[in-house]
């Protein structure tokens, strides 16, 4: 079941940061960005580490994408 979940993340972490790096709409690329940062998440839970999950979506996906997208937005 382990191994299962490392695959699945995995696949989600790599295509989240190829989709960051071959996106030209900027919103597309934050959008992938936090798909790669929700699958380090899992990761960490896999890894029994729940508080850095937490803070990796909290802080990285909920606050700094946010931040991006909103300067991506007033710059625009």
């Amino acid at each position: 079941m382990e191994l299962v979940v490392f695959v699945v993340s995995a696949a989600i972490v790599l295509a989240g940061a190829v989709g960051v790096i071959a996106s030209r709409n900027p919103v597309h690329a934050a959008l992938s960005l936090v798909a790669t940062l929700f699958g380090i998440a899992v990761l960490f839970i896999a890894q029994d580490a729940q508080g850095r999950a937490a803070v990796q979506v909290i802080v990285y996906a909920g606050a700094i994408v946010v931040l991006f997208l909103f300067v991506l937005m007033l710059l625009g």
